[in-house]
């Protein structure tokens, strides 16, 4: 069985963003070396991408056009878009799926990694739905103040443990969480 990992970037008040968006807040911020590092390894251990439809279409703008190694190794991931509306997707190796009991699914056939970038809806409901084994959250020192929020209502309570932590450059912090089972837990 595979794992679905949500990788995202918060502020402190938890609105999620594109880190090249153009009313970024994550600009001007010194992320250290070990930022680049983290991403690329992340990268490179992905068996492939798991993604909401605003993401995929922003995805598929522009990524096809860049180039690299990252690049290389993103454009040529297998991509998973879930989308009610997708028909024909345009960026290579795409296959649409029409919701959550389909991404569970995948879960149960895959061998490695579907990480999920962006996508707030997605992340959402694979939340709510229990198909999330590891949240990896990019921590920005900033309160943005309104914007899209990584967690929304949850049917019940959804708990976590902290796996691992690292700081980076002027404070940006990598927290990694995994499910923790709420039976015989305290």
């Amino acid at each position: 069985m595979g794992r679905i990992v949500v990788t995202e970037f918060v502020s402190l008040d938890g609105v999620m963003e594109d880190p090249g968006g153009s009313e970024s807040w994550t600009s001007g911020f010194d992320t250290g070396e070990g930022f680049n590092e983290f991403k690329m390894d992340e990268t490179m251990r992905s068996e492939a991408l798991l993604l909401g439809r605003v993401t995929y279409e922003l995805f598929a703008g522009s990524w096809p056009s860049e180039e690299g190694e990252f690049a290389d190794k993103f454009n040529g991931l297998p991509k998973y878009v879930v989308s009610s509306t997708i028909e024909n997707p345009s960026w290579g190796d795409t296959r649409v799926l029409r919701g959550v009991e389909e991404v569970s699914k995948l879960r149960q056939e895959a061998a490695g990694d579907l990480v999920v970038h962006g996508s707030a809806e997605l992340a959402q409901a694979l939340v709510e739905h229990d198909l999330v084994d590891e949240l990896r959250l990019m921590v920005y020192p900033v309160v943005a103040g309104s914007g899209k929020r990584l967690f929304g209502e949850t049917s019940a309570r959804k708990r976590f443990e902290l796996a691992d932590t690292k700081l980076l450059g002027a404070g940006v912090a990598i927290l990694i969480y995994r499910p923790l089972a709420e039976a015989g837990k305290a």
